[in-house]
């Protein structure tokens, strides 16, 4: 009975360790686990997308689908999705807009 109330005590300690301190301690979890790759160079800008299945079948019915990179910095945690949309060339109008993916970044140790 004893060995039992030592396992739940070191699984408190170590729930505590991790849901309080790695994510309130400024830099705590970049050092123990390191630090998110870096964000795409072209993020926030639109650009076509020729190479892909859908951009082909766009391109076919004489539309442009375009891509980019998004992070939402505030509220979701940070995280960086791929946003679509393919657009009529020469009215420049929006024809759909395709649901967002979410890229998982790595971290990277240093």
């Amino acid at each position: 009975m004893f060995y039992v109330f030592l396992v739940v005590v070191a699984a408190l300690g170590i729930a505590f360790y991790l849901l309080f301190l790695l994510n309130l301690v400024p830099g705590m979890k970049e050092e123990r686990l390191g630090v998110l790759e870096p964000l795409p160079d072209d993020l926030g800008k639109w650009v076509e997308d020729d190479s892909s299945e859908a951009g082909r079948a766009a391109r076919a019915q004489g539309l442009v689908r375009e891509t980019r990179h998004y992070h939402y910095e505030a509220g979701s945690g940070g995280k960086l999705v791929v946003q679509g949309r393919v657009r009529n060339p020469t009215t420049d109008e929006i024809v759909r807009v395709e649901q967002e993916r979410v890229i998982k970044r790595r971290r990277v140790r240093k």
